[in-house]
């Protein structure tokens, strides 16, 4: 089974925020693969499904972003999982909105949920979606950009993104993380 897990804050206060971007792409992946989302359990909510042809679970942990690795530590050693059918699906501040990367390992980057993934798997060896967010306007704090809303040109861009993310997904799901980086690393949605 392929483990894909989105990051993001639980709370309607950062339901639309760049921090949940995640969250946003495990919802519509869920969506497309009639996955419900509604079981609690291992601290995230969880469902399973089928991906065109691949068993996956989509996982949102509700732990807060700065302790993710707790619920995905958790996920792994009861689902017995090995590591590398994991994937972590996060925003990132050094590509702009509309592109992606996909990454077969490496370091955290500041992010929090990646440090925390990291600490509690003892291990960088882990595949990861990095969504583009882009940097801040000058003078205006990564937190508090992380948890804004995304702007007007970004929600009207969002869905071509997200359509994006899915199909590199499923091609990971398939063809694993090289094949993936080789088909993806250079697409982009032109905003």
């Amino acid at each position: 089974m392929k483990l894909i897990v989105g990051l993001g804050n639980p709370g309607t206060q950062y339901i639309r925020t760049r921090h949940n971007l995640g969250f946003m792409i495990i919802d519509a992946l869920a969506d497309k693969c009639a996955i419900d989302l509604g079981t609690k359990k291992h601290q995230s909510l969880v469902g399973q499904g089928i991906f065109d042809g691949t068993r996956i679970m989509v996982v949102k942990p509700q732990t807060y972003m700065n302790k993710s690795g707790e619920a995905v530590m958790e996920i792994l050693h009861y689902y017995h999982d090995k590591i590398e059918d994991l994937i972590i699906i996060h925003d990132d501040l050094d590509l702009d909105f509309g592109r992606i990367r996909f990454k077969p390992d490496g370091g955290t980057g500041g992010h929090k949920g990646l440090q925390s993934i990291t600490r509690m798997l003892n291990s960088e060896e882990y595949a990861r979606l990095k969504v583009g967010i882009g940097r801040p306007p000058e003078r205006m704090p990564v937190e508090a950009f992380v948890l804004s809303t995304l702007g007007s040109r970004e929600k009207e861009n969002l869905p071509q993104l997200i359509d994006l993310c899915l199909e590199g997904l499923n091609c990971w799901c398939s063809h694993g993380i090289v094949k993936t980086m080789n088909d993806f690393n250079f697409k982009f949605i032109i905003i």
